[in-house]
């Protein structure tokens, strides 16, 4: 089974339920992992839809900007990985309602 032998708006189907699922995890967990893999979950749903109006439209823009979206997410990811280690060893904790950084 090849891109094109399913319609792309199955692809912005799957793509908003990504997001949407992503915005859904972000709203109601309370432990910074669980947020952070909700960001990451919207990245790649707009990447999805990136490339797939990319591949509608037959231009190399839209893959080009997913290139762009996906180093900006490696390295939210590697600073992001960073900051939630120096809160849990700091706050003994990932629970964003016990983390208040204005404390010592």
């Amino acid at each position: 089974m090849s891109f094109d032998s399913i319609p792309g708006s199955w692809y912005l189907i799957l793509s908003a339920v990504l997001f949407c699922l992503g915005v859904v995890g972000f709203l109601i967990k309370r432990t910074l992992i669980t947020i952070f893999m909700s960001i990451e979950l919207m990245l790649n749903a707009v990447n999805l839809s990136f490339v797939t109006f990319a591949h509608e439209w037959h231009a190399v823009k839209g893959q080009i900007f997913v290139f762009f979206v996906m180093v900006v997410a490696a390295a939210e990811a590697a600073v992001g990985l960073a900051i939630i280690i120096a809160v849990y060893r700091s706050r003994s904790t990932l629970n964003v309602d016990q983390i208040d950084l204005m404390k010592l």
